[in-house]
């Protein structure tokens, strides 16, 4: 078995419910972070999953509304948009040697963590799955796989691989990436086009890979061309192969939240990119007008 590791989950919601569930049944110990009532909830519930991949299960976790003791790691799978606030829950002199492990969208975030934490132990990393939080300790995952990319150019290899041999031990295919931008514009490469289309015109992929295959395509060379701008590499033949072997129900996470009328990760997604295509000298007149369309209808 993997080395047990003490962790704590900051947002337990469907991508930190999921993950805090299943290293607590992997024999890991498990922290999760938020508010009052959700804390008292999954103390005394705990989580519970249910999914195709790794079954139906209870996961016992202890839960606080902040860190007040040092751990192994500290996921956090908050929203961008809510980040800011979450922080408040990581005290820097809790924080210590942990590894702080952000799965957020965008490509910004790493910065704004090192700011708040030892640089050598901010390890980005990058989750491809279907999970959402029904309600308090209730998590839903849909899709037929799991797979997290881990990094950190300056995280020492060591302390990558041990929390990557805990995760994959847990359940989802875990792997260590070399190139932390290469990591982070794959992700922001498939996700931006994905999310602006999707919640711009308000329908599935599989409508925006046929009624807007246009824009689509012009998206993803815009977004490549930005990747390729910030030293990643990109392949637009294969990001478009990508989506059309998705199912053509699936929907963005920025399009369920505008359906749900919660804030938008639009200056995460959207405004990252356009700030690192001004940043290299890469028009993007397609992104530029969706984001600005997307903002305007006042989501």
């Amino acid at each position: 078995m993997a080395q047990q590791l003490t962790v704590a989950v900051l947002g337990p919601g469907g991508i930190g419910g999921l993950l805090a569930a299943l290293l607590s049944r992997a024999g890991h110990h498990v922290t999760c972070l938020a508010g009052d009532d959700t804390a008292a909830h999954l103390r005394t519930h705990g989580v519970r999953v249910r999914s195709g991949q790794f079954g139906e299960f209870t996961a016992r976790v202890d839960a606080d509304t902040a860190l007040r003791s040092p751990v192994d790691a500290v996921l956090v799978a908050v929203k961008h948009t809510a980040l800011d606030a979450a922080l408040t829950r990581l005290p820097s002199s809790a924080l210590g040697d942990a590894l702080l492990v952000p799965f957020l969208n965008g490509v910004e975030h790493p910065a704004a963590l090192r700011a708040h934490h030892r640089p050598d132990r901010v390890a980005p990393a990058v989750i491809r799955v279907e999970s959402t939080r029904l309600s308090p300790g209730v998590i839903e995952h849909a899709s037929p796989f799991a797979e997290i990319d881990l990094t950190g150019d300056q995280v020492p290899r060591p302390r990558l691989d041990a929390l990557a041999r805990a995760l994959a031990a847990a359940g989802p295919a875990t792997r260590v990436l070399a190139d932390e931008t290469a990591a982070l514009w794959a992700k922001m490469g498939f996700l931006a086009p994905f999310a602006l289309l999707t919640t711009r015109y308000a329908v599935p992929l599989g409508e925006v890979r046929t009624r807007h295959r246009d824009e689509l395509t012009a998206l993803v060379e815009e977004t490549a061309a930005v990747s390729r701008a910030c030293g990643a590499p990109a392949d637009p033949a294969s990001a478009l192969a990508r989506y059309d072997a998705f199912p053509a129900a699936t929907k963005s996470s920025m399009q369920r939240d505008a359906e749900a009328g919660r804030p938008l990760e639009l200056d995460a997604i959207g405004g990252a990119l356009l700030r690192a295509a001004e940043r290299h000298g890469v028009p993007v007149p397609v992104a530029a007008r969706l984001v600005r369309e997307v903002r305007d209808a006042g989501h």
